[in-house]
């Protein structure tokens, strides 16, 4: 379990707003182990894969949209999950393409779910205060469905332990991560804490 991994990719915007340092500074001050990163353009077939490494996941996040809309009051602008999660794709696809992006591996106990709970929720404006898009972001869905672009919520962050592997898989080569030893993971993971006195 502590070797457990995630992916994290610093979006276009998270990099035009100077947060690269600011993310990485947060996930390792919790204990995490950078493994891997690189910083790409990526194409367009490359975001529509990653997207779309769930079958379902246009139908679901085309589903979310419409209830997030409805749990406001608001009319959603599609009302058939398909259609929504073909358009939000679409929108997705440009948002990650028009800039760098800075891809990472994170490594250690609970990883995926340490970063989701840093990260904090898709839509910043729902995000509680304290994590990264909470704290940083001001962005909502409705914002970004009337200006017809991608909410602008500087990461991605895998959503389960399944989807990191396939992830991490896409965006990374196995010579690409680095297996090496943080003196902290002693501190983190080691049952006696051994050979702190001399």
């Amino acid at each position: 379990m502590r070797r457990e991994q995630t992916l994290v990719i610093i979006k276009p915007d998270g990099i035009q707003r100077t947060l690269i340092g600011e993310i990485i500074h947060r996930l390792e001050r919790i204990g995490l182990k950078l493994v891997a990163m690189k910083m790409l353009v990526p194409d367009k077939k490359h975001v529509e894969k990653h997207y779309t490494l769930d079958p379902e996941w246009i139908e679901k996040v085309g589903q979310k949209t419409i209830d997030s809309y409805k749990s406001k009051g608001h009319k959603p602008i599609d009302t058939d999950p398909i259609s929504a999660g073909k358009r939000i794709l679409g929108i997705l696809v440009h948002y990650m393409t028009f800039g760098p992006v800075v891809a990472m591996v994170w490594q250690g106990g609970h990883a995926v779910e340490i970063v989701r709970k840093l990260v904090g929720g898709t839509e910043p404006l729902t995000s509680d205060v304290g994590t990264i898009r909470g704290d940083f972001v001001l962005d909502s869905y409705m914002i970004a469905d009337i200006s017809g672009r991608g909410v602008r919520n500087l990461l991605h962050a895998s959503s389960s332990v399944a989807d990191a592997q396939k992830e991490i898989e896409l965006w990374f080569d196995k010579k690409e991560i680095v297996n090496y030893r943080l003196v902290q993971e002693q501190i983190l993971y080691d049952v006696n804490l051994d050979g702190i006195l001399e």
